[in-house]
């Protein structure tokens, strides 16, 4: 009867035990001394990108094949004399950033039976951090390019306004045909300016009741008005059922008509432009995780060109701060689109290749959840 008290009372602490380990929220993995898989918990399957189901009995090495980073430091953890604690460790295989603990389990004796690594994704923590950091650089920045800006500012208008009086007075049409290139140049000029300005300034939303479709197309009319579009196709595909964003609508009708523009420039007056919406609810759809585990309800709007996509190496620099490929341009357009989605809580996403179009990802929050924004202000009927 006792031993059968013991066996009972060891199954309960089995079975309690995989439930406390399946529902941390921290990821939590295991392998004994063999190299063999013991425990591995739904975050840490998250993580990993593995399917669900049982992995446990197989070589480590095996299931994390994809993940080279971990499979060394997991190699690494019966010959190290001290085990690292509170590490960081960024995944090149999914991008992401971990915090993880390297500890060896032992037996009654002592002796080092197997290893387990604790850890948490801590990508959404760094994201916030080098957001923060931007905005203490750009805070600095602007407040000597506002300076700047505005004494460059006065000498430009006054050479658009001389420039003009001089092409009224002189006859000669060579003369009036420079004189109109210099009030070009100093538009153009003044336009980088007022970029630079709206780059380096914070992002103050006024957040309100939001309408994505009424963005989109208040973006269509306005990047048409900015860019040559020519023949080209732009198919919008956003459902009814996409709710009412909690969202600062001209700054999104910003970040659309930056996004055309830069298809429209693509393209060359050929081809096509497709923007489709969806909602996303779960982390598997591409649900936002502000916590870094809650998914909360999200909106992912792809802004997709059948272009002649990007090499690699401008790819990785697009969103870089005065990065250009263009004759004339500052190099701010898709920079400025990133600062707003991060103002959103967003994320912005771009895949491309040569010869393959270039698609953009705008994965927002339905309600914005930071402190800071303005309060949703009431809507309806106010007489």
């Amino acid at each position: 009867m006792l031993m059968a008290n013991r066996l009972n009372d060891s199954r309960l602490e089995d079975v309690f035990f995989r439930h406390m380990v399946g529902n941390m929220r921290n990821g939590v993995l295991a392998i004994d001394r063999d190299g063999t898989l013991v425990v591995i918990n739904d975050e840490a399957r998250r993580l990993f990108r593995l399917a669900p189901g049982q992995v446990s009995g197989a070589p480590y090495a095996d299931i994390l094949k994809e993940h080279p980073d971990i499979v060394r430091v997991l190699g690494g953890a019966f010959e190290m004399k001290s085990l690292p604690n509170r590490a960081e460790l960024r995944l090149k295989s999914t991008d992401t950033v971990i915090g993880y603990t390297l500890s060896l389990v032992r037996d009654d004796r002592g002796e080092p039976v197997g290893a387990a690594l604790f850890f948490k994704d801590l990508t959404h923590v760094e994201q916030i951090e080098e957001r923060e950091r931007l905005r203490d650089r750009l805070a600095a920045v602007g407040e000597m390019a506002a300076v700047m800006a505005h004494e460059i500012k006065n000498p430009l208008a006054g050479i658009e306004v001389l420039a003009g009086l001089l092409r009224r007075k002189v006859a000669d049409p060579d003369a009036q045909a420079l004189a109109t290139d210099i009030i070009n140049e100093a538009k153009m000029a003044n336009a980088i300016v007022q970029e630079v300005l709206a780059f380096v300034r914070p992002v103050r939303l006024q957040v309100d009741r939001t309408s994505l479709r009424d963005a989109i197309d208040s973006a269509v009319s306005l990047a048409d008005g900015k860019a040559t579009r020519g023949s080209i196709r732009v198919d919008l595909n956003v459902p009814a059922e996409i709710p009412p964003l909690g969202a600062d609508q001209h700054q999104l009708t910003q970040v659309f008509c930056n996004l055309l523009i830069n298809a429209y420039e693509a393209l060359e007056g050929r081809g096509c432009v497709d923007i489709s919406a969806r909602i996303a609810e779960t982390a598997a759809d591409g649900a936002l995780l502000p916590d870094g585990h809650q998914p909360v309800a999200t909106v992912v709007i792809d802004v997709t060109d059948d272009g002649p996509g990007m090499p690699p190496e401008v790819a990785e620099k697009i969103f870089n701060p005065f990065f250009t490929t263009k004759a004339q341009g500052s190099g701010l357009g898709l920079a400025i689109v990133r600062k707003i989605i991060d103002a959103h809580d967003g994320r912005i996403d771009m895949s491309t290749g040569d010869g393959r179009g270039t698609k953009f990802r705008v994965t927002l929050p339905v309600e914005p959840h930071k402190a800071g924004h303005q309060p949703i202000r009431p809507t309806g009927n106010h007489g």
